[in-house]
């Protein structure tokens, strides 16, 4: 295989990777790989190929097409999925969309019977379960049941158990989906915490905030194709104007779509309509913020470009329903 001589240079390797349900492309000839310290975000709207890609990267749904390939601790080849299933389970961290704790079990316990899972001694699970405890701020609860932990820990004990093997490379569906503020910020900090160690993550998210906050790379999907890769700044610079007026408040639509305010739409590179807010993108805000000030009864608000304003861009306003 040529790209064999590659693998020694990442964890995951995906080339080509095809699936379909009827008529319905899911995923379309989608290629990416992993370093090792690296944390690769997946971004896209919904019924982008997301799931359905972490869900071909563990064996859990057969691709019509293409190949994964691991090169992960302990492994004295590279693996392929599905033909190396078990193997390369045991190598992977995996933190689902959805919370797959034992309720009857305490967090201790969900740690312990999780780690026997993968062959470990009872005495190693046993001696790694308070430092796994500690990692998630959860020593204090190390005989609770998981109905009786916020939503903020329980998802910290699914990230501790998926640590019960001490993995080099974490598979992460939308690990903060339903987490407050307060609790989405904890589970930055671990995060961040075990790249720093040298893991490596491959994270789905539908936060911007996460993704430029998290992730060393992106990959951008729409409708199955990877339509944008690269890191997070780089893309917002390469497909996006540095500056954003955002207007609001009575009045604000007119300045999109009346011709007596054309003027003011030429000061800028793009003009969207969002609901009630028009976003001015352009290469300086100064003559649009000066316009703007005649107007009393709209309010705005001049910021950086970022990530949200990429993914708006590359995929689109409009919502889309779950797929």
């Amino acid at each position: 295989m040529g790209n064999n001589s590659r693998m020694s240079d990442c964890l995951l390797q995906i080339r080509g990777l095809r699936k379909h349900y009827g008529s319905a492309v899911v995923v379309d000839d989608l290629s990416f790989e992993i370093a090792p310290g690296e944390c690769l975000g997946v971004i896209g709207p919904n019924g982008a190929g997301k799931t359905t890609t972490i869900r071909m990267c563990l064996g859990l749904t057969a691709p019509d097409a293409g190949e994964i390939s691991y090169a992960l601790n302990g492994a004295e080849r590279g693996l392929r999925m599905p033909q190396d299933a078990l193997a390369i389970k045991a190598r992977l961290g995996v933190v689902s969309q959805f919370d797959t704790l034992d309720p009857d079990f305490s967090c201790a316990e969900n740690l312990q019977v999780y780690g026997r899972y993968f062959g470990i001694s009872a005495a190693e699970v046993r001696a790694r379960v308070p430092g796994l405890l500690e990692f998630a701020s959860l020593t204090g609860k190390a005989s609770s049941k998981p109905g009786e932990l916020s939503g903020g820990m329980r998802r910290r004990l699914s990230l501790a158990r998926a640590l019960v093997n001490d993995p080099s490379l974490l598979l992460l569906d939308e690990p903060t989906t339903g987490l407050d503020p307060q609790a989405r910020h904890l589970m930055w900090e671990r995060l961040q915490l075990l790249l720093q160690q040298g893991k490596s993550i491959l994270l789905t998210t539908h936060f911007m905030d996460e993704a430029e906050r998290l992730c060393s790379r992106l990959l951008v999907l729409d409708h199955g194709k990877k339509i944008a890769e690269g890191k997070p700044r780089e893309l917002i610079a390469q497909h996006l104007e540095p500056d954003v007026v955002e207007v609001y408040g009575t009045g604000a639509l007119a300045l999109a779509q009346s011709p007596e305010h054309a003027s003011l739409r030429a000061l800028a590179a793009r003009v969207e309509v969002s609901g009630e807010t028009v976003f001015f993108y352009t290469q300086d805000a100064r003559p649009v913020l000066d316009r703007l000030a005649s107007h009393a009864s709209l309010r705005t608000l001049h910021r950086p470009a970022n990530l949200e304003d990429l993914f708006l861009k590359l995929t689109g306003r409009q919502i889309r329903e779950d797929a």
